[in-house]
């Protein structure tokens, strides 16, 4: 099932993983099996990339991290197909990937000579890239009927729907705002505008979906198995630089 109607889907490169996800969670519809259940499952898939990473088993890092991006959808889907969408299930997903992403970079840095410095700018670079590009999704989504488990502005802790607690909920949202509030803030302030902006053509939207955190793993699992380990951070700081321009072409249109 699609976050968006038919009409204004758009090719976005960073769900590659879609339709392995739609296999998965059609395999787990009438199953105990939950969302949060798949969400656990991505987690481990990005400690075992980690692991890899460190001990030096790339073609397995790779595996696992694009494995982890599947997982990623597939915990999406199946809340779809079983109608049971939560906001402990958006949250958890968003607060597991920004740790696995830090946890991630921070091993990339121990198996190469790079700064930790550059390290910390890179990860400020995938967070504002994976920011924006969530950002213009869910406006779209929010435009024409999608699924809106994510909001515009997460400014205030959602009440909880049928089937989740609203302690879980509290807890989830508290966390979030800590670990994202900074990047929602920097990205709303360079383009507060975008919601009130024309629809973002398709084009556009395909290329901003190069910041989609699966984009961006498939990156770093392509240059792993590739012998551009040393690169992987430089490119993440260098990329960077696209928000810029991206939000400059959306302002132009």
């Amino acid at each position: 099932m699609s976050k968006l109607p038919k009409a204004h889907k758009f090719v976005d490169l960073s769900d590659y993983g879609r339709p392995a996800a739609r296999v998965i969670s059609l395999a787990l519809k009438d199953t105990k099996f939950t969302p949060i259940d798949v969400t656990i499952g991505f987690i481990i898939s990005g400690l075992f990339a980690v692991f890899c990473i460190i001990y030096g088993y790339y073609w397995f890092a790779a595996f696992f991290l694009i494995f982890k991006s599947i997982l990623d959808a597939a915990d999406g889907e199946l809340a779809r197909i079983k109608k049971t969408p939560s906001y402990t299930g958006r949250y958890l997903d968003s607060v597991a990937d920004i740790i696995l992403n830090a946890i991630i970079l921070l091993a990339l840095w121990y198996i190469t000579d790079t700064n930790i410095y550059y390290t910390f700018l890179a990860f400020l670079g995938i967070q504002l890239q994976g920011t924006l590009y969530n950002y213009y999704y869910v406006i779209l989504r929010n435009q024409f009927n999608g699924d809106t488990t994510s909001r515009i502005f997460e400014d205030s802790t959602p009440t909880a729907l049928a089937g989740e607690k609203q302690k879980n909920v509290d807890i989830l949202f508290g966390l979030y705002k800590l670990l994202y509030g900074l990047f929602d803030k920097v990205i709303y302030t360079l383009d507060k505008n975008a919601p009130k902006g024309k629809v973002l053509p398709k084009w556009l939207m395909t290329s901003i979906s190069t910041f989609g955190l699966g984009f961006q793993l498939l990156i770093i699992a392509i240059m792993l198995v590739t012998g551009l380990k040393d690169f992987i951070i430089p490119f993440f700081i260098g990329y960077s630089l696209m928000i810029f321009v991206f939000i400059a072409i959306r302002k132009l249109l």
